[in-house]
């Protein structure tokens, strides 16, 4: 594969994503405690803003290090976030919108489809990531806790809505109907599936090293 084309790809990632966190920090709203920070596709956001950055560095030669952990985990985590926002949406739209709306297209199909699919196809593709998956669990398990200790310990307690039938504040409105055991169950069950989404792209990855010609990259 010829540099130039991963050169305007990555320049391409790293612009979309710097242009969606600039205006979620314009236009996201503050108005809430934690503002657009409650929620998990907005550190999905900018973990794909700082993960690109880092992809253009390296291909550029200003940087050796390679991030492997943190690029797969930010792979992994848009990825959750694509499945997790249309199942949800289309089963109930008011359980992650506060009044079943969705918002700009633009920015629906940046934030739940084209941004996290940029993500997966570098991690996959040019950077061929996946090598040691340690690192990567470690990102992983560690973000999906600190995002939950987030937004149970802090954004909850400190938000008045959404109103729900057990608790109010927590980011998405579903997860003020569930009792705090089933809201356990549910994490359990998205970090799961998180887990399996790391060894699925792991073994397409590795498909990928072996049959497929790498990048004239470092």
């Amino acid at each position: 594969m010829n540099l130039k084309p991963v050169v305007i790809y990555r320049w391409l990632v790293f612009l979309l994503a710097a242009g969606y966190c600039i205006r979620t920090l314009v236009f996201g709203g503050f108005d809430a405690f934690g503002g657009p920070f409650r929620f998990l596709t907005i550190w999905a956001l900018f973990m794909s803003f700082f993960a690109a950055s880092r992809m253009v560095a390296l291909t550029e030669g200003r940087s050796t290090r390679r991030w492997d952990g943190f690029v797969c985990m930010t792979a992994v985590i848009n990825t959750m976030v694509v499945i997790l926002y249309w199942r949800l949406y289309f089963a109930d739209p008011t359980s992650v919108t506060p009044d079943g709306q969705l918002a700009a297209w633009h920015l629906e199909i940046y934030l739940h489809l084209v941004g996290p699919a940029l993500q997966v196809i570098d991690t996959i593709f040019i950077h061929r990531s996946y090598r040691r998956l340690g690192p990567a669990l470690a990102w992983l398990v560690g973000v999906i806790v600190i995002y939950l200790t987030w937004a149970e310990l802090a954004v909850g307690p400190m938000n008045a809505t959404p109103l729900g039938s057990v608790t109010t504040g927590l980011p998405y409105p579903f997860l003020n109907n569930l009792e705090f055991a089933d809201r356990l169950t549910f994490y359990a069950i998205n970090l799961a599936t998180g887990l399996i989404l790391l060894f699925v792209f792991a073994g397409i990855a590795w498909v990928v090293r072996r049959y497929l010609p790498a990048p004239t990259m470092p």
